[in-house]
């Protein structure tokens, strides 16, 4: 069943309509229903064929006015590393005791970052971390040895994102109190991270659709062309 709500939301979308990147952040605002500070959503769909590994977009972009959200953090490391990851703000910072309390089954976290010399005791855990994409992975900057860095990123509004199997990527980037501006201009920064990725094997069309949303609200569709000026 429809709510009323949401039928106002809907009859404030054109459906058959591509709005320009400036109306669509003004828009999302507008057709919001929920009582909590929403997320906004992009969804990104992409010509390429995630099958094929230099195909498989993943990287990692820092959205200038966050994502109005504070992320847990762990660090994994070795001692002498761990007042510099309390330094830096992580919320959890240690080895061992962790990697048991992931193994028996928490996960009470957004990301973890892990210094490489402990990624061998990091591995026995991926049957846990892997499906909850909080696997430490070098290319999003989570396996380094410069944990306050990585922390100082994470906290600052940098994320992580990749293709998922049927060509599409999916970002939180900012809230519905921000204001169109900075809805915008996040939204133009992640697009700018995915098209630098262009693989050169990519055949036709790259960026093939993108659709921004707020939670439980309609999807807006975006013109493409407004994104890649």
């Amino acid at each position: 069943m429809i709510t009323k709500k949401r039928k106002i939301a809907n009859a404030k979308v054109d459906a058959n309509k591509a709005y320009s990147l400036k109306e669509a952040s003004a828009l999302v605002k507008q057709i919001n229903t929920t009582k909590f500070d929403s997320s906004v959503d992009l969804h990104v769909r992409l010509g390429v064929d995630p099958k094929k590994a230099d195909q498989a977009i993943r990287g990692t972009v820092s959205l200038p006015h966050g994502t109005g959200k504070t992320k847990k953090v762990l660090v994994l490391c070795t001692p002498d590393k761990e007042a510099e990851a309390t330094a830096a703000g992580a919320d959890f910072v240690g080895l061992d005791e962790f990697i048991s309390k992931i193994e028996s089954g928490w996960t009470d976290i957004d990301v973890i970052v892990a210094t490489p010399s402990v990624m061998p005791k990091i591995g026995k855990l991926g049957k846990v971390l892997g499906p909850r994409n909080l696997m430490p992975n070098p290319k999003t900057g989570t396996v380094t040895n410069d944990v306050a860095g990585a922390v100082n990123d994470l906290k600052g509004g940098k994320i992580a994102f990749k293709v998922d199997k049927v060509g599409i990527i999916h970002a939180s980037i900012g809230r519905v109190s921000f204001a169109p501006e900075k809805i915008a201009e996040n939204c133009q920064e992640f697009i700018n991270a995915i098209i630098k990725l262009k693989p050169a094997t990519s055949k036709g069309t790259y960026l093939r659709g993108v659709s921004m949303a707020s939670s439980m609200s309609p999807g807006i569709a975006v013109d493409t062309k407004s994104v890649q000026n």
